[in-house]
């Protein structure tokens, strides 16, 4: 016979998901009480947001927290490299002046 462990979280009386470790049901569970929390400040905001995009959008910024938390300046990029020097450089163009467009097709 088998013996499996599962770990269930349960919103609002209601069984959310089901996990086989007990610590990705806990990080689930934090995500959703962070969702909670940003739903409550998109109550008290004066944006009128319907409950399904608030409940999308809350759960959205959860899920993303360090991103959101980056953009916030509340943590610094894992990436240490300054995105000035990680992006490529465009090989240089020449751009001929209009005047000398113009001497040229006369």
């Amino acid at each position: 016979m088998a013996v499996e462990s599962r770990f269930v979280v349960i919103r609002h009386g209601v069984e959310a998901k089901t996990f086989m470790d007990k610590k990705s049901a806990d990080e689930y569970d934090k995500m959703l009480d962070m969702a909670d929390n940003l739903a409550e400040v998109f109550a008290q905001s004066p944006l009128k947001l319907s409950d399904s995009v608030s409940e999308e959008l809350s759960i959205y910024l959860a899920q993303h927290r360090e991103k959101v938390l980056i953009a916030l300046l509340a943590k610094k990029p894992a990436n240490k490299t300054p995105i000035k020097k990680a992006v490529k450089k465009a090989p240089e163009k020449t751009v001929e002046p209009e005047a000398t467009k113009l001497s040229a097709a006369s």
